[in-house]
């Protein structure tokens, strides 16, 4: 079997996926989903002593970190990197677009725009809507499509990939069935009457 030779000029992802032609609709997520092409996403906390750091972080390493959560997959970050690869294989088999395309649109889908904080006012407690910035929508849509995956392969036959590929696939499509898009629903809802 012949390998396929890769030019070094141009950095794909995993090997296989192009970063050329990913747009962010979004113009506020813009600054906070790194699209840089790098061979392998990994940085080793180099962003950690600067402030917003993280966005400067390659967004499917990101999406790596916060499938390390704590239980089974705690610090096991070359695990989830195959996990992750082979959840963008699926996605391209089943819609036949960039996985990097879907996940960035899954996470513009699924990070909402509006939640609540508490306020205090004499010893009672109001909950207040708040736009939420743009760093935190990013985080939120990462938490949700990474929970939503971790809940449906827990006590489960469906490995994590295909679980992660398809709750990715799902909040891409703006699917109302999508874990991610149900928690983010919720948020803008429960803001919405908190005005």
């Amino acid at each position: 079997m012949e390998r396929e030779t890769i030019s070094p000029l141009e950095p794909k992802l995993f090997g296989k996926w192009d970063y050329d032609g990913v747009e962010i609709r979004d113009p506020s997520l813009k600054k906070y989903i790194c699209l840089k092409p790098v061979w392998t996403p990994y940085t080793a906390g180099r962003h950690e002593k600067r402030r917003f750091g993280k966005a400067e972080v390659p967004i499917v390493e990101r999406l790596i970190n916060k499938l390390m959560r704590p239980g089974r997959n705690m610090g096991k970050k070359a695990k989830l990197y195959s996990v992750v690869e082979r959840a963008f294989d699926l996605i391209y088999l089943m819609t036949g677009q960039n996985p990097l395309q879907v996940l960035v649109r899954a996470i513009e889908n699924s990070a909402p725009r509006e939640e609540t904080t508490r306020i205090m006012y004499g010893g009672i407690v109001y909950h207040v809507a708040v736009d939420v910035s743009p760093q935190r929508r990013v985080d939120l849509a990462l938490r949700f499509l990474t929970e939503g995956a971790r809940m449906k392969a827990f006590k489960s036959q469906k490995p994590l990939e295909e679980t992660l590929a398809e709750e990715i696939v799902a909040a891409a499509n703006d699917d109302p069935k999508s874990y991610a898009i149900q928690k983010k629903e919720e948020i803008e809802r429960i803001a919405l009457s908190s005005r």
